[in-house]
C-alpha cells in the first residue's frame, strides 16, 4: 500500500510539473476552481478541467503505452514499485508459458508481435497477476501458492495478455477519467486525478469477460488442456474456502468465480461440437455418463472433471473420436488425444475405453 501512494504521489508530480505537455502549448498550471453549488460556472469547469485532463492521459498513453521507449520506462518503475523475484524455477516456468501463448496468440493475432510482452514476478504473496499499459505484465508470487500445473498458470496469464491485446488497460483509463472529472471541478487536483486512473486497473466487467472468452481461444490454439479454462476457478474456490473474503478483494470487479467457471464448462460443450459436457463432477459422452473422476494428489475430483472434459473436447473438435478408444499403460486413449490417467481410486482404464467405445 505504501509503495502504491508513492506510485501514486510520483505520477501526479510528473504530471503537474509539466512533464507532459498540451497540444497548443497549454502548461499544466490549476485549473480554475469551480464554486461548490451546482450551476453553469461548475458545468463549464468540468468541462474545461475534463479536456485539460484527457489531453494529460493521452500525452502520458502515447509515451507509455505505445513507444518503446515510454514502455521500457513504465516497466523498469513496476520492477521498483512491486519488486521482483528472481527465482530461477519460476522465472523459467513463466518464460515457457509466456512464449507458448505468444505463439497460440499470434496464429489468431499477429498484432502482438508489434509490441511483445513485458513480465516479471513480483513479490507479491496473494494470488494474482495483472497486465496494465503498455502490455507490461506482473505475476504475484502468491499464484504459485495456489495454482501448481502450467496449463492453469497458462489460463490466467493469457487472460491478462487478453487485456492486452484488447488495449483495456488505456481504454479503462479513459471511461475512469471520464468519471472522475466532476471531482476535479470542486477543486481536486489535476495530476492527482489523472494519475489515481492510470494507477488502477480501470477494468469492467464486459472486458473481463472479453479477455476470458479471448483465453479460451488462445489455450486452444496451444498444447494447453483447453479444461484448464474451467479447472482454474473450480480450483480458485477450493483453495479459497474459509478464506472467501480475502479472495474477493482481489477479484470484485470480476465475474465470480462460480460464474467463470460455468461460463468455460459451455464453450468446452461448444468446441467439443456439442458431444461433452460436465456436471457435478460426472463427465458425460453425448449424454450418457462416462466417469467420475476420483481427486488426485491436491486436486478436487471436481477441478480433475474439467481436466477430463477438456480431453475430451479437444478429441471431438480434432476428429479423434473417429477412431478407438484403447488404454495405453493406465491412459486411456482416443485415437492420439490422451483422455484421462487412471490413479487407483478410479475405475480401470480398460472399464472406461470400454465404456468410451461403446458411447462415443
Amino acid at each position: 500500500m505504501k509503495q502504491q501512494r508513492a506510485w501514486r504521489k510520483r505520477l501526479a508530480s510528473v504530471l503537474a510539473a509539466g512533464v507532459i505537455l498540451l497540444p497548443g502549448a497549454y502548461g499544466l498550471s490549476p485549473a480554475p476552481v469551480a464554486h461548490a453549488e451546482f450551476g453553469w460556472g461548475s458545468v463549464i469547469s468540468a468541462g474545461i478541467q475534463g479536456a485539460i485532463a484527457h489531453a494529460q492521459l493521452n500525452e502520458f498513453l502515447k509515451k507509455y503505452n505505445d513507444s518503446e521507449e515510454g514502455r521500457q520506462e513504465f516497466f523498469e518503475e513496476m520492477k521498483k514499485q512491486y519488486g521482483v523475484n528472481n527465482d530461477a524455477y519460476y522465472n523459467r516456468k513463466i518464460d515457457t508459458i509466456m512464449a507458448n501463448l505468444t505463439a497460440a496468440i499470434g496464429a489468431v493475432d499477429p498484432t502482438i508481435y508489434d509490441k511483445p510482452y513485458n513480465y516479471f514476478i513480483n513479490q507479491d504473496q496473494s494470488f494474482n497477476a495483472f497486465c496494465t499499459i503498455g502490455h507490461n505484465m506482473s505475476i504475484n508470487t502468491g499464484l504459485f501458492s495456489i495454482l501448481t500445473n502450467d496449463d492453469e498458470i497458462a489460463v490466467v496469464l493469457g487472460h491478462e495478455m487478453a487485456h492486452g491485446q484488447k488495449d483495456h488497460p488505456a481504454k479503462g483509463a479513459r471511461r475512469s477519467l471520464n468519471m472522475s472529472i466532476l471531482g476535479a471541478a470542486t477543486g481536486t487536483d489535476l495530476g492527482a486525478i489523472v494519475a489515481g486512473v492510470i494507477n488502477n486497473r480501470n477494468i469492467t466487467k464486459p472486458m473481463e469477460r472479453e479477455a476470458d472468452a479471448l483465453a479460451f481461444e488462445y489455450i486452444t490454439h496451444s498444447n494447453y488442456n483447453p479444461g484448464a479454462c474451467a479447472a482454474v476457478w473450480q480450483r480458485v474456490m477450493d483453495k479459497s474456502k474459509g478464506q472467501e473474503n480475502s479472495m474477493q478483494q482481489f477479484f470484485s470487479d470480476h465475474p465470480s468465480d462460480g460464474d467463470r467457471r460455468d461460463a468455460y464448462v459451455k464453450k468446452l460443450y461448444a468446441y467439443s461440437n456439442k458431444h461433452v459436457t460436465v456436471k457435478d463432477g460426472t463427465v458425460s459422452v453425448n449424454g450418457k455418463n462416462f466417469v467420475t473422476p476420483a481427486a488426485a494428489g491436491d486436486m478436487s475430483a471436481a477441478e480433475r472433471s474439467y481436466f477430463v472434459v477438456g480431453n475430451l473436447a479437444a478429441a471431438y473438435h480434432n476428429g479423434h473420436n473417429k477412431e478407438a478408444a484403447y488404454v495405453d499403460g493406465k491412459t486411456v486413449m482416443l485415437g492420439a488425444q490422451p483422455i484421462m490417467t487412471c490413479t487407483y481410486d478410479d475405475e480401470s482404464a480398460q472399464k472406461l475405453a470400454d465404456r468410451l467405445n461403446k458411447i462415443k
